[in-house]
C-alpha cells in the first residue's frame, strides 16, 4: 500500500544538501555505565539507532554531529555551537517533563528542531493531561483517575475490570501481569505498589479488552497525515496478556505485528488518531496507540511524540517499511518537515524597534 503522505511534505533529498544537523539523544550504554539499571534507561536509544539515523542524514547530504545529552547539548550552546537543525530524540532522565527539557533548551537559543515543541512533550508524557486534551476535543479516551497518594484509591469509582500503570513512563515500564485489575484489593496493592517504585502517580482507568494498533502520523498541523497502522496481538505463554515492559523486551518472542486490514474499523482507528495527533500540537511524527473497548469502538490510549527510530526494531519505521517506505525516506520527510516550519514559529517575542 503507497504511503498516503501530504504534497506538501515531498521535497527532494537535494534540498537537504549541505545541512549541518546535529543529533541529540539518550545513548543507553552510557547510562549502564554509569551504573544505571536496564529498567531505568529503556526509553533510551541503543548505538545502532545512532548510527542509522546518522547514515541516513548523510545520505541525504546533511553534515552531522553526534552531540549527546541534554547536558552535552547545554555546553555546547553555552560555547556558541550553532546548526540549522537539531535532529532530537533525546528523552530526558528526570521529572515528567524531562521529554521538553531540549526542546525547551532550543528554543531559548532560537535553534530550529525536529519533532515536537515543550508543551506538546510535557503534555504527552503526563497520560492524565494528554488524555484531558484528547476528550476536551470530544475524542474517545477510557474514564480514569489519578491516584497520588493512596488516599485517592478510596475515591475511584469505576467499573472493574481497570487498568493501572505509572503517570508518565514509556516503553510499557510498570505495565506487568498485575495491572489489570478485578478487585478492590488488587487495585490498592497494585496502585501502593507503583507509587513507592516510580516514585510518581499512578493512572487508573478503564480496562479496554478489544484488539491494539499503533498509528503513524506524518507532519504538522493540517499538513498532518496517516502513515499506515500497526495491529499486535501477544501470544498466550507471554509473561503478561498485555503490552507490558517485559513483553516488549522480548517482543520477537511474543509480540506478532502487522499491518492492519483494510477494514471499516480502519478508517475510525486513523480518524482518531489523527484528530488526537493535532488536538495535541504535534510535529513532523508521532505514533498514537489505540485500542478497542467492549462495545467494539476505538479508544485513544497515549500518543508518543518522540517515537523509537530504531530502522527494524521500532514501531514507527516497522509501519513506514509496511507502507513501502524506506527508512532513509523516513527521515527526509521528518526533516523536511521541521524544515519547512522554521519561519512560521507561533508567539514569537516582539523585539523592540532600535
Amino acid at each position: 500500500m503507497k504511503s498516503p503522505v501530504s504534497s506538501a511534505l515531498k521535497r527532494k533529498a537535494s534540498d537537504l544538501t549541505g545541512l549541518s544537523v546535529a543529533l541529540t539523544y539518550d545513548l543507553r550504554g552510557g547510562y549502564l555505565e554509569q551504573g544505571f539499571t536496564e529498567a531505568e534507561v529503556a526509553e533510551f536509544d541503543s548505538e545502532s539507532t545512532i548510527e542509522s539515523l546518522e547514515t541516513a542524514l548523510q545520505r541525504l547530504g546533511c553534515s552531522t554531529e553526534r552531540v549527546g545529552n541534554g547536558i552535552a547539548l547545554a555546553e555546547k550552546l553555552a560555547q556558541g555551537k550553532r546548526w540549522d537543525l537539531v535532529f532530537n530524540i533525546a528523552e530526558g532522565l528526570y521529572g515528567r517533563s524531562r521529554e521538553a527539557q531540549v526542546p525547551a533548551l532550543l528554543e531559548m537559543y532560537g535553534v530550529n528542531y525536529t519533532f515536537s515543541d515543550p508543551l506538546a512533550c510535557a503534555l504527552t508524557l503526563d497520560k492524565a493531561m494528554a488524555k484531558r486534551i484528547v476528550a476536551s476535543a470530544g475524542l474517545a479516551t477510557p474514564s480514569f483517575m489519578v491516584v497520588q497518594d493512596p488516599s485517592d484509591i478510596d475515591d475511584i469509582h469505576l467499573d472493574f475490570p481497570l487498568f493501572a500503570k505509572p503517570l508518565a513512563e514509556g516503553t510499557g515500564k510498570g505495565v506487568d501481569r498485575n495491572s489489570r485489575i478485578e478487585t478492590a484489593g488488587q487495585l490498592r496493592q497494585t496502585c501502593v505498589r507503583l507509587l513507592e517504585q516510580f516514585n510518581q502517580p499512578v493512572l487508573v482507568e478503564q480496562y479496554l479488552p478489544g484488539r491494539e494498533f499503533t498509528t503513524a502520523i506524518l507532519g504538522t498541523g493540517t499538513e498532518a497525515r496517516v502513515l499506515g497502522t500497526m495491529e499486535f496481538t501477544i501470544r498466550r505463554d507471554a509473561p503478561s496478556a498485555d503490552y507490558s515492559y517485559e513483553v516488549k523486551e522480548q517482543c520477537e518472542t511474543y509480540v506478532h505485528y502487522f499491518a492492519m486490514p483494510d477494514e471499516p474499523l480502519r478508517e475510525a482507528v486513523e480518524a482518531l488518531a489523527l484528530d488526537s495527533y493535532r488536538a495535541l500540537q504535534c510535529r513532523d511524527t508521532g505514533r498514537v496507540d489505540i485500542r478497542v473497548d467492549a462495545q467494539g469502538r476505538p479508544s485513544f490510549v497515549e500518543l508518543n511524540p518522540l517515537p523509537g527510530l530504531h530502522p527494524t526494531h521500532s514501531d514507527l519505521p516497522m509501519i513506514a517499511t509496511q507502507q513501502g517506505m524506506e527508512y532513509t525516506e523516513l527521515i527526509r520527510i521528518i526533516v523536511s518537515s521541521a524544515v519547512q516550519r522554521k519561519e512560521s514559529t507561533t508567539c514569537r517575542a516582539v523585539r523592540p524597534v532600535s
